[in-house]
């Protein structure tokens, strides 16, 4: 599971995950070699692929790993984190930060990308940390939170966001918003520094007057829609896939009760028009 998660977040992207499906089969690590995945990798971008997502920068690791290609090194640094037994190390851990302080010690590595993959990590079994343990806000989420709050009152990033977690619900009653939560999950840490990494993004468009730490003003791509979106499923330890289902049930139901009266009705006047 922790070659898979890691796999996955070094690149990115669906699309490269795809390609090394469909050439091998179930990835697993049992079966993986670095040559095989080098090989078609390679291949790939020789024919004009993008094997990263453009949502982050990843680090070459040149000088930590040795190797010309990026995607090289980045495999060298996962057979590394596999030697170490990652996966055992993480699982005694009692602390998301202290999680994050393990992965911020491998070449390439840094704060963002660390809070990043321990986040995901910690979607699967390997982990069990509260997401309310702690918060390392990105650059985007740094210039999102300077646009929102004119005056921090002495309060450091990571702290306003906390702030913003833990005073949801009272902000949204005192603003008047009825504001719809993930099936009864509210807002975590990790929810509220994306939040405003995409206030960031909104703001360069709309906003381009308004200056960050960054200083940026326009946003890096626009959406492009690859396909119709897969029906949401989230973590079974969070307990809200069953939930979904019955929600997505009775949102069917009434439209096939509406549809078979359509029919009774069409039906019905079929008939009278036969006689």
């Amino acid at each position: 599971m922790l070659f898979r998660t890691l796999l996955f977040k070094l690149f990115n992207k669906i699309e490269t995950w795809k390609l090394l499906e469909h050439t091998f089969g179930e990835i697993t690590f049992k079966n993986y070699k670095f040559e095989h995945y080098d090989k078609v990798l390679s291949q790939a971008m020789r024919a004009g692929g993008r094997i990263y997502s453009a949502a982050y920068i990843m680090p070459p690791g040149g000088s930590a790993f040795g190797h010309t290609a990026k995607h090289q090194n980045h495999l060298r640094l996962l057979e590394r984190m596999m030697v170490d037994d990652l996966a055992g190390q993480l699982a005694q851990l009692k602390k998301m930060q202290t999680a994050f302080e393990l992965l911020r010690s491998y070449p390439t590595i840094g704060d963002f990308l660390a809070y990043q993959f321990v986040t995901d990590i910690n979607y699967s079994e390997v982990t069990d940390f509260s997401e309310m343990d702690f918060v390392i806000p990105g650059p985007g989420a740094r210039d999102g939170l300077r646009k929102c709050f004119a005056d921090s009152a002495g309060l450091n990033e990571a702290e306003l966001i906390r702030l913003m977690a833990d005073n949801q619900e009272r902000e949204f009653e005192r603003l008047g918003i009825k504001f719809q939560s993930l099936w009864g999950r509210r807002l975590q840490l990790i929810d509220c520094q994306n939040l405003f990494c995409e206030v960031d993004k909104y703001a360069r468009v709309a906003h381009p007057d308004v200056a960050g730490i960054s200083g940026r003003t326009r946003i890096k791509q626009k959406f492009s829609p690859t396909g119709p979106l897969d029906l949401p499923w989230y973590p079974p330890k969070w307990g809200i896939n069953s939930k979904i289902e019955a929600d997505l049930s009775s949102r069917v139901s009434p439209m096939r009760n509406e549809k078979a009266a359509n029919r009774s009705t069409a039906q019905s006047t079929l008939d009278l028009g036969s006689s």
